[in-house]
């Protein structure tokens, strides 16, 4: 027997099975480095629409997790597919440097240190070290992952002129009259000493005590209101659960529209609202009451009652905040420590009290609690009214309770004087939620919906932080009377020296004063010349939230506003929030065009993950032990506006996908060998089974741009696996095999597959490069080169012109018939192959009788190669009704009147193609072959 092995086309690549990524993967972004990638792919859309996608800022403290992870790959997966879809897509990396979590840590290592009380400036260059430190380690982590950006010229909120664009916002909003100095209640952490922004609190459960107290009516005008009221013994009763702030109490609330009864029970005459006296009776251990009057809330204001413990009055003033929920239906107010009290507080005129230091702890001035701080204080309290008389009840409550976002210890509201942006001043708010309703597209829908109620619900925005590492707030204090001075023209000198110092606005902390403060300046308040300067640093959300100035309005790559802004679902509260606020309050416009929200990374089973729990994943972990593509494909496999699941199971099944999907690739290059462009068939002279796969290729491609451009990634994932093992690799792949080993190296019939073939993986590698990107730029570089054109990546190859390639819709449809065919003639073979009749399917032979139906819309089959579309030996079609149908043969149940006989092909086995044939031995010089091998040899020996 002849070896014909040597005389068929068998695929060669080296492209290789194995994927090694861990070792290819840093080849390939040395390659990318070397080659400038990314500013190639940049300058090779140069006049083409720009596409900005902003970067949220990551805080730089730490190693990267699993968020970080997703998040920089969605962004690089739509910067890549706008690039691909014929944008210019720049990407700007930043990071958030700034703020207490950073300089926190600093004090933990100088404290180990013995080292404290150190200048601002020193601190400030510490912070500064810490946080470069973990730039470069980040930046070096995100590179890994395949990210492309501006990776040498990233922009960081510490860089000179980012501050200076900082301050001179600041600058703005205090020439439009919307910052503002005051004394106000705001979360404050007593742990690190400083107020925190609604973005830095977080909710858990703590438990806390919980007091019914009683404050003596003793006013003699109660009477007339409250018939049977005795100033001896009549009381307002309220409920709280914050009783170290009983202290600085300076009222009672009720709502106006709420009904209150005087009850009479054991040891005095008590105010509740009705509805709640009833369970207030059971929970006090009252037996027997008797309500002696009732009235609306409105009639109550004015009535004073007395401190529990203080000599001192405590009216009765009207809340609309007011509610049955829990407590009495009254409620003990005390405008330097909560929000709704201290707006009652503003409108009665009451004094905003809140005697403790910024540890917390009560002043000499409050008696019996002075020194202990407010935790320490709760027991004290409560002592207190026993000793008085006044705790009709006392038990503890769990409750969902703020937290400080770095210390997790919990926080107190607490009146200090700090600066503000009013949302009242210029329709700030209004303005806002113009914008989040008529002018941003929200991605998912609920966004907006989730930032409106945010917006519409918030206070002031509290923007002074009493810390050092951060953008000073540019501003004189008196030092006689507390007044501040911070004139926007002088401010705005300050802020532009900021850029050119070497360290932006620590030229605020060095700078003499005589160099800051004008000459001759004095107080309109007290007319004193003393000043000093304001320490308080700005919220580092207003940092982060001015990058729209800094970034967006200064860096030539980008442009104000942005097309898109991304991240995490918490930056509602977040960067998304402080970034609209800025934007508005300083150019009248959101920073952004669209925001697009993604959810938390969680484990395979839905939980947060948590070093307690023992269900951390980090990114090096995976790109360890699998790959930086795996993690790419794992953010592009799932819903990401969802939270997203991570596993061992989830990792290894999409390993699996991957494998299938490279083995596609390699299929199709290990085919391409000796083809070049020129050989390439015309769309007249394609094969009609090679013009449908491609068309159908081309279809799906149009799916995926359609899923990239909606940021529908999920879609693109599947839809490219799905096409690979079941288009590309269960159908058309699996069909050409033998006309693309057997036929002549330069046939009509080869030639025609391998143009195919080049269009689709063309269009493959194109698809596959925003989310596979190592991959894609692998399998481009084993593309024959002269297939490849003059791209030196992946990222420069252009799209063929698909147009004269796509099918019209009737021919189309007609072979859609012919694969549905296929499909049921493979049903009919697999019970004779699996009973042992028949082995592979070339063994076999089969006759096909068409119902009319399916032979109408098949037409004549002209062009159309049974044999080869269903892999046997031998096929007949016959029209059902035109010959009998064997008892044995096999019957459709999805295409009526579809019947296929099955039997074993006649004849022997083609020593070259497997093919059984009648035929073998026609050729006397090859005896062993079938007419069709013995033709491609003959042809093969007259061309050499």
């Amino acid at each position: 027997m002849s070896d014909y092995k040597k005389t068929l086309n068998l695929p060669a690549t080296s492209f290789p099975m194995k994927a090694n990524l861990k070792q290819k993967e840093p080849e390939l972004l040395d390659f990318w480095a070397k080659s400038g990638a990314y500013a190639a792919m940049v300058a090779a859309r140069d006049g083409k629409p720009r596409y900005v996608l902003h970067d949220g800022p990551p805080y730089a403290n730490g190693r990267l997790h699993m968020g970080h992870a997703l998040n920089k790959i969605l962004k690089d997966i739509i910067v890549k597919s706008r690039h691909m879809a014929g944008y210019q897509a720049p990407y700007v990396p930043g990071w958030d440097c700034h703020g207490l979590p950073i300089e926190h840590k600093v004090e933990q290592q100088l404290k180990e240190k013995g080292k404290t009380d150190l200048p601002a400036v020193v601190i400030r260059k510490l912070c500064r070290e810490y946080a470069m430190k973990f730039v470069d380690i980040q930046r070096k982590e995100f590179k890994r992952l395949g990210v492309f950006g501006e990776w040498d010229d990233p922009y960081l909120t510490m860089k000179p002129a980012y501050e200076s664009a900082t301050a001179t916002v600041l600058c703005e909003f205090v020439e439009n009259g919307a910052v503002v100095r005051g004394k106000k209640p705001i979360h404050w952490c007593i742990s690190c000493k400083t107020a925190l922004a609604e973005a830095e609190v977080e909710y858990a459960d703590e438990k806390s005590p919980s007091v019914f107290v009683r404050f003596p009516l003793t006013d003699p005008r109660a009477a007339a209101v409250l018939p049977g009221a005795d100033p001896a013994n009549t009381y307002a009763v309220i409920w709280t659960t914050t009783p170290w702030t009983l202290p600085d109490n300076m009222a009672v609330a009720v709502h106006p529209d709420l009904d209150y009864v005087l009850a009479a029970a054991p040891g005095g005459r008590y105010l509740v609202a009705k509805e709640l006296l009833p369970g207030l009776a059971k929970r006090f251990g009252w037996e027997t009451f008797e309500v002696l009057a009732e009235t609306a809330g409105a009639s109550l204001e004015g009535l004073v009652a007395r401190h529990p413990f203080y000599d001192r009055p405590s009216p009765l003033v009207l809340g609309d905040h007011v509610t049955l929920e829990a407590g009495t239906g009254l409620v003990h107010t005390a405008p330097g420590h909560g929000r709704e009290d201290y707006d009652v507080g503003m409108r009665y005129g009451l004094d905003i009290l809140s005697p403790m230091d910024d540890s917390g702890r009560f002043l000499d001035s409050v008696e019996f609690f002075r020194g202990k701080d407010v935790f320490e204080a709760n027991p004290l309290v409560i002592e207190k009214l026993k000793e008085v008389g006044h705790l009709l009840a006392e038990s503890g409550i769990s409750h969902s309770y703020p937290h400080c976002w770095r210390c997790k210890k919990p926080v107190i509201f607490r009146a200090t004087t700090q600066w503000f942006v009013s949302m009242e001043k210029n329709d700030l708010r209004k303005r806002a939620l113009s914008a989040i309703e008529n002018d941003v597209e929200w991605i998912p829908a609920w966004g907006k919906e989730r930032i409106h109620n945010m917006i519409s619900g918030r206070p002031d925005w509290c923007i002074s932080r009493q810390r050092n590492w951060g953008v000073p707030i540019i501003a004189l204090l008196c030092a006689s009377c507390d007044a501040a001075y911070n004139d926007p023209a002088w401010m705005m000198s300050i802020a532009e020296k900021f850029a050119n110092h070497p360290h932006g606005c620590d030229y605020w902390f060095e700078a003499p004063l005589e160099d800051i403060v004008p000459k001759g300046l004095t107080c309109p308040h007290c007319g004193g010349t003393h000043w000093v300067k304001e320490d308080d640093i700005l919220d580092v959300w207003f940092d982060s939230g001015t990058s729209f100035a800094a970034v967006l309005e200064q860096r030539p790559e980008c442009r104000f506003p942005a097309d898109m802004y991304l991240e995490g679902s918490d930056q509602h509260r977040g960067w998304f929030h402080s970034s609209l606020l800025a934007s508005i309050g300083a150019r009248g416009v959101a920073p952004y065009r669209s925001v697009l929200t993604h959810g938390y990374v969680v484990d395979g089973e839905g939980r947060k993950m948590s070093k307690s729990v023992g269900n951390v994943i980090s990114p090096q972990e995976i790109i360890d032990k699998h790959g930086a593509e795996i993690l790419r494909i794992w953010t592009s496999a799932v819903d990401y506006r969802d939270d997203i699941r991570i596993s061992d199971e989830i990792v290894n099944r999409i390993v699996e996908a991957y494998r299938r999907i490279r083995n596609t690739c390699r299929f199709i290059l290990g085919n391409l060998g000796g083809f070049a462009p020129s050989d390439a068939v015309t769309p007249e002279d394609m094969l009609p089974l090679d013009r449908f796969a491609l068309d159908s290729v081309i279809r799906e491609h149009d799916r995926m741009c359609a899923a990239y451009e909606k940021y529908e990634f999920h879609k693109v994932f599947h839809g490219l696996h799905n096409l690979c093992i079941t288009d590309l690799s269960a159908f058309y792949l699996d069909i050409i095999k033998d006309r693309l080993y057997v036929s002549g190296e330069k046939s009509l019939e080869r030639r025609s597959a391998q143009t195919a073939l080049w269009t689709i993986l063309t269009l493959m590698v194109r698809d596959m490069a925003p989310i596979l990107s190592f991959t894609a730029e692998e399998v481009f570089g084993h593309t024959p080169l002269p297939l490849r054109g003059d791209a030196a990546t992946v990222f420069l190859a252009e799209e063929p012109d698909l147009a004269p390639w796509r099918l019209a819709d009737a021919e189309r449809t007609r072979f859609e018939g012919v694969a549905a065919l296929r499909g049921e003639i493979t049903k009919a073979i697999e019970p004779r192959r699996k009973a042992g009749e028949i082995g592979h399917s070339l063994e076999t032979r089969v006759e096909v009788f068409l119902p009319d139906a399916l032979a109408d819309e098949l037409g004549d089959l002209s062009g159309i190669d049974l044999r080869e579309i269903c892999i046997v030996s031998q096929v007949t079609v016959t029209r059902a009704d035109a010959a009998a149908i064997p008892d044995d043969a096999w019957r459709s149940e999805d295409i009526p009147g579809l019947c296929v006989a099955v039997a074993k092909a006649e004849g022997g086995k083609c020593a070259r193609c497997w093919v059984v044939s009648g035929e073998l031995g026609i050729d006397p010089n090859h005896p062993e072959i079938c007419p069709r091998c013995a033709a491609v040899l003959h042809h093969c020996q007259a061309a050499s």
